[in-house]
């Protein structure tokens, strides 16, 4: 494009950002408190500023032009005037090339200097003084974009919330070593569509991939000074650009090419979201975007002290949803990712910071009352991580009808059971059938709860049966930082062994956990790597480990083979049998006049369990009977859904506990489909009449079928 361009003409303030219409590019900029803003266009390399045009239309607080002769491949970013006083809140400072809200691409690297401060580093906070040098250099730059591309019959895979399995997924860590990947798409979005990673996905029957933080995001300073990076990238600074670093053609095309792939495959495409505060931070952070743009309307600021910032993320500041534009911000970024980029779904980081009005979390604030109104939104997979760090922020249970949410409580008690810790089968029991605790009373599923016992912050499941500590020192900070409440088990020796019962009993430990996850009522979430004997090393916060750490090794040993089997299986046997993956809670009682309950609670000797033995330190071992037959659920055609009838058996103690199996009808038999005690499988032939004893192992897990006579 030949600049400067000579047309600049009022524009409109809608639609927000800079957005191409076939013959010009339109620019919209919020800022309420602004008394000057100026359009700044830089050459194809963005290292030069070539031009500044000063936006004199303002309507509703929107800045606007339209320039006529500007194409897609433009980059710009914004100087806004006005007074830096953050005493008040005010901290504009001109001198800052900044980043758009809207921008939909970002390009180029952030290189840290002192010049993307507002203030000069080094004085005291008290006489925080204006910094003036330019920092347009170092800054990345906005690019106006064409979103033409030819999505053809794309459609969403629609999958239903009980049937899916969710994967979490790092796009760079997930093909970085993979050896069928193309060198050059290792890492990238486009790795992720390759024939080898979309058979992993179907052999192992994913449903739906959940991808870590792809909107564009910022290596923090201190973590570039020591070599590491932001690698999980929960640092956004743009909510509609996806980060370049993932791309390998540097082209936004590739983002929807991969969602179309994967849609080609019957697999959704699920981002993990960070819209509860940017890459800025406190009131010594960097000035790249929101805070030099307006900050005060941007920002939760504190009341009587708007120097400071309300933090209830742990990383320095909340954006401000009680601020319509700010709030206008994130929906119009949750449609555009579903309308422009064809995602199925959110799941929403620290979403209790995004319910406070005012100080408390409010289970029906602004943002979820517009979600659940909104007619793209509200058809869309949302997920919770229902907490934050703020006071009462754990919200566990509380979010509203049509939310699916993180269930930790899942995760530390099947952890802390298989671990061997007792009086935690009443707790087992709940999580196993879908935490109808905590979802029941407010009219919602059991798929409202997303069970799991990794995820990408915390032990990789074979860190959690080999290490009883975490081992972060590679993060710089002398092991200070990640939780000490891992529910972990080194099984008798910290770390890697050659120790060959040790680590038998380690696999058996990983098919306990896995088993009892696919088995469990709700949505399984698997993280990526687990299902091959991942390891992080004994790090539970790999957060800034962009390399061996954290990426998924594809180079797998028998066990490691063996292992991805196993979870195959699994999951085929829940896909394939609906009474693992109901519709509705159980309801424990029998139904519509037969002898047979839903569901039924077996001690050892085969007894029904009593109200009072819930409740025992001593208690390790226990079945459940989940009966196919007394099936209360219709499919979308409203035919009766019937299964086969199931005995699952648990024993987490030491010592094998021999079972007695229920008599059904007095006719059939029960016959193991599946025993985590061995790979092996030399239990698949046998076959028990009701009565008799099942040989359940020390730390082992066994599902049967009954086999009806004929």
């Amino acid at each position: 494009m030949n600049l400067p361009l000579s047309a600049v003409w009022p524009g409109t303030p809608f639609p927000r950002g800079a957005n191409w219409d076939g013959e010009g590019v339109n620019f919209a900029l919020f800022s309420e408190h602004a008394e000057r803003v100026e359009l700044c266009l830089f050459d194809a390399k963005g290292k030069k500023e070539v031009q500044r045009i000063e936006l004199r239309d303002q309507t509703d607080l929107i800045w606007h032009c339209y320039l006529p002769e500007a194409r897609p491949g433009l980059l710009y970013g914004y100087r806004v005037y006005g007074p830096y006083d953050p005493e008040h809140g005010r901290r504009f400072n001109p001198h800052k090339l900044l980043l758009e809200p809207y921008a939909k691409e970002i390009v180029g690297a952030l290189r840290w200097s002192d010049a993307h401060f507002g203030y000069r580093i080094g004085h005291r906070l008290e006489d925080l003084s204006f910094d003036r040098r330019d920092n347009a250099a170092m800054m990345p730059k906005c690019r106006v974009v064409d979103p033409a591309f030819s999505w053809g019959n794309d459609k969403p895979p629609a999958i239903p919330w009980s049937d899916m399995v969710i994967y979490e997924l790092h796009v760079r860590g997930f093909t970085k070593n993979h050896p069928e990947v193309p060198a050059p798409l290792r890492g990238t979005y486009a790795g992720l569509a390759t024939a080898p990673v979309i058979e992993h996905l179907k052999q192992l029957g994913i449903t739906s991939v959940e991808l870590m933080p792809v909107h564009a995001f910022v290596d923090d300073r201190h973590l570039v000074e020591r070599g590491l990076a932001n690698y999980w990238g929960y640092n956004s600074i743009g909510f509609f650009a996806p980060d370049h670093r993932y791309s390998a053609c540097g082209m936004i095309s590739e983002f929807k090419s991969m969602v179309k792939t994967m849609h080609s495959h019957g697999i959704e495409v699920i981002l993990d979201v960070v819209y509860n505060h940017t890459a800025e931070g406190n009131q010594l952070g960097p000035t790249l975007g929101f805070r030099g743009i307006d900050n005060a309307a941007y920002y939760r600021l504190i009341e009587g002290e708007a120097r400071y910032y309300m933090d209830y993320t742990g990383c320095g500041n909340t954006l401000n949803l009680q601020q319509p534009r700010a709030l206008q911000l994130i929906m119009d970024s949750l449609r555009y990712w579903v309308l422009e980029m064809h995602v199925d779904g959110f799941r929403f980081d620290l979403a209790s910071a995004l319910a406070r009005e005012l100080h408390a979390v409010d289970r029906l604030g602004a943002f979820f009352d517009i979600l659940l109104q909104d007619p793209v939104l509200s058809q869309v997979k949302l997920i919770a991580e229902p907490w934050d760090l703020g006071e009462g922020g754990y919200q566990v249970g509380n979010f509203p009808v049509g939310w699916g949410e993180w269930n930790d409580r899942y995760r530390d008690t099947m952890r802390a059971y298989w671990k061997g810790d007792g009086g935690l089968i009443g707790d087992f029991a709940r999580r196993l059938t879908g935490s109808s605790d905590l979802y029941e009373h407010s009219g919602r599923k059991p798929y409202a709860s997303i069970n799991f016992v990794t995820a990408h912050d915390g032990f990789t499941l074979h860190d959690v049966v080999s290490y009883n500590d975490k081992h972060n020192e590679a993060n710089g900070e002398e092991n200070r930082d990640g939780t000490d409440n891992n529910n972990s088990w080194n099984c008798g020796v910290e770390g890697a062994t050659d120790d060959a019962e040790i680590n038998a009993l380690r696999a058996r430990q990983k098919r306990n956990l896995l088993a009892t996850l696919f088995f469990s009522q709700g949505v399984p979430m698997l993280l990526a790597g687990d299902e091959m004997g991942r390891t992080q090393q004994g790090s539970n916060n790999a957060y800034c480990q962009d390399n061996e750490i954290s990426w998924v090794n594809w180079d797998l040993s028998n066990d490691d083979q063996d292992l991805l089997v196993f979870v195959q299986r699994v999951i085929a046997l829940r896909r394939e049998h609906p009474v693992f993956r109901r519709k509705n809670f159980f309801q424990g009682r029998a139904i519509r006049g037969s002898q047979i309950k839903d569901i039924n609670w077996l001690k050892p000797d085969g007894s029904e369990m009593s109200d009072d033995e819930w409740d025992h330190d001593f208690a390790h071992c226990l079945g459940v009977y989940l009966s196919g037959d007394a099936m209360e659920e219709r499919d979308g055609r409203g035919r009766p859904i019937k299964d086969d009838n199931f005995l699952l058996l648990f024993n987490s103690h030491h010592e094998r506990a021999p079972f007695q199996l229920p008599d059904i009808g007095k006719t059939g038999v029960w016959q193991a489909l599946l025993d985590t005690q061995s790979t092996d499988e030399p239990w698949a032939e046998r076959k028990f009449k009701g009565g008799e004893i099942y040989p359940l192992e020390a730390r082992s897990l066994a599902l049967l079928i009954h086999r009806k006579a004929k």
